[in-house]
């Protein structure tokens, strides 16, 4: 349904760029790319800025559909875009965001999904007829954010745009939890924390000037608004941030990372595991950071641990947060029962099992 419990929207967007998501194929973008659905930041405008085709959007925008003899479209034609994100993950909810679309954006639109093994090409992705409705056909208003619950419980690796007939979208976000390739968790300590691993945030203590999940995105911030910065506080306590890692793991390694915040960076720092069972662990105790540095600590602690909060004193900002470890025996197993893998083939599976043992 659309505009009810936008509380999804704090999820990650797994369908963004940053984070390896790439739109794969268009049937049309005439007037603007099919790569700017994707972007991070937020859709901009200029107006009377014309390119040979017309008013430059930042978005997705098709042509004028005709049919023969130059009669109007019918009810049922439509454009379509496939966007293939950046980790595989059970969807939870979705923004089309018109935004600047006003005369040209889409009356209705409907978003489907579907799961693949591997890396099949763009033309084999279009090619498919096993779509799985996510958002049905729904009306959507121009130069607004619609969001739209889903509700499936499913694995997906790819989700198709529809919009009837034609139109601009701006971006599409694509918002739930990660469910990686299970291979890739198999090759050694990896950072638990990871966006593409399977971890989340699931609460902080504020979210001012950004979004607290950019500290898990991969690779190195490229600016200060690549990471997480609250507001200055004036009165007591601390800031803090809440992850969930891919499952119950040991955690061997912490990194901190204060790069582009110099003169907002927090000046201390603690780590604290979260057992299973709800209890806490010290995992690091309060160590002085410095601003615009890559901090390492190794961790001693060999209990394992489900979740991890970072205190930092008494505010500021930070660039990333990593945690390397490696799962637990039983969490691997519980991933591999997790229902969204249902739909990998056995063969698959049992590999996966056979490299356990």
């Amino acid at each position: 349904m659309s505009g009810e419990g936008t509380e999804f929207t704090l999820l990650p967007d797994l369908a963004v760029r940053t984070l390896g998501g790439a739109v794969v194929w268009a049937d049309d973008e005439s007037f603007a790319e099919k790569e700017n659905l994707i972007r991070p930041e937020a859709s901009t405008y200029a107006p009377a800025t014309f390119g040979h085709k017309g008013q430059v959007y930042d978005g997705w925008e098709t042509r004028r559909r005709r049919r023969a003899g130059g009669a109007a479209p019918s009810a049922d034609d439509r454009d379509r875009a496939i966007v293939r994100l950046g980790v595989p993950g059970v969807i939870r909810g979705v923004v089309v965001d018109t935004a600047w679309f006003k005369g040209n954006y889409p009356p209705e639109i409907a978003v489907e999904g579907i799961a693949a093994e591997g890396y099949p090409s763009a033309e084999g992705i279009a090619a498919r007829t096993d779509w799985t409705t996510l958002v049905p056909r729904s009306k959507v208003s121009g130069d607004a954010e619609n969001p739209f619950v889903v509700e499936s419980s499913r694995r997906f690796t790819h989700v198709r745009l529809s919009m009837y007939p034609d139109g601009g979208v701006a971006r599409l976000r694509v918002h739930g939890e990660a469910k990686p390739d299970l291979h890739l968790l198999d090759s050694g300590p990896f950072d638990l924390a990871a966006l593409e691993n399977g971890g989340r945030v699931t609460d902080c203590s504020n979210r001012f000037y950004s979004h607290p999940q950019n500290l898990l995105m991969p690779g190195r911030a490229r600016v200060m608004g690549d990471g997480w910065e609250t507001s200055r506080r004036r009165g007591g306590g601390n800031d803090w941030v809440r992850v969930r890692l891919t499952g119950e793991g040991v955690l061997r390694m912490a990194e901190i990372d204060t790069s582009y915040f110099l003169f907002n960076s927090p000046g201390a720092a603690r780590l604290t595991g979260i057992r299973s069972d709800g209890t806490e662990i010290e995992l690091l105790s309060r160590v002085d950071l410095q601003p615009d540095t890559r901090h390492r600590f190794a961790l001693e602690v060999a209990e394992p641990v489900t979740e991890a909060r970072l205190d930092v004193y008494p505010d500021g900002g930070f660039a990333r947060l990593r945690l390397y470890g490696t799962l637990t025996d039983a969490a691997r197993e519980q991933l591999l029962a997790e229902p969204v893998f249902a739909e990998l083939s056995d063969s698959f599976i049992e590999g996966l099992r056979g490299e356990q043992e």
